[in-house]
C-alpha cells in the first residue's frame, strides 16, 4: 500500500456532553400541586360569620339588673329548640337526624315560630358541620343561635 493511501485518523476531543435541567417541567407540576389544593381546600370564608360573643347574664348583666329583672334576658322556653350536634349526626327532641335533614328541622321550627336555637356541640364535631347548621338556620330566618361546648365532665 502506498504510503499516500493510508489516512492517519486524528483523534477529535470528545464533547462532554451536559445536561441542562429545565424549570419547565417543575413549574408545570407546582401549578398543578396548586390548583389541586385550591380546589380541594374548604373555601367558607369563616370571617363571614355573623358570630357575638356576649355573657350568660343577658342585655342587663352589665347595668346591675340581675337576669331575673331584666326583660332582655328572659327567654320563653316554647320559642327555643335546642339540638346537639355529634360527629354522627343532630339530636332534636329526643331523635337523632342527619345533617342532610337540618334544613327540613329548621323549616319545621320557622313555620312554628320558634325564634331561638341552642346548639351544644359535642367534642370532635368538625368545623363545617357547625357551619353548615348555622347558614341553614340563618337562610331559614333563624337568627338567634346559640353555641354552647358539650363537653361531659
Amino acid at each position: 500500500m502506498p504510503a499516500a493511501s493510508r489516512t492517519t485518523r486524528i483523534a477529535l476531543p470528545e464533547r462532554r456532553r451536559r445536561y441542562r435541567f429545565s424549570m419547565t417541567a417543575m413549574a408545570d407540576m407546582l401549578f398543578q400541586l396548586l390548583i389541586f389544593f385550591m380546589l380541594s381546600a374548604n373555601l367558607t370564608p369563616f370571617a363571614m360569620l355573623d358570630v357575638r360573643t356576649g355573657s350568660l347574664g343577658g342585655a342587663g348583666a352589665g347595668n346591675g339588673e340581675t337576669p331575673a329583672t331584666s326583660p332582655a334576658a328572659v327567654t320563653d322556653i316554647r320559642a327555643t329548640a335546642v339540638w346537639t350536634l355529634t360527629p354522627q349526626g343532630l339530636t332534636a327532641s329526643g331523635q337523632r337526624f342527619g345533617l342532610d335533614r337540618v334544613a327540613l328541622l329548621a323549616e319545621a321550627l320557622a313555620a312554628q315560630g320558634t325564634a331561638n336555637v341552642l346548639v351544644v356541640l359535642r367534642p370532635e364535631v368538625p368545623v363545617q358541620d357547625v357551619i353548615t347548621v348555622l347558614e341553614t338556620l340563618s337562610a331559614r330566618g333563624i337568627g338567634s343561635v346559640q353555641i354552647a361546648d358539650g363537653t361531659i365532665r
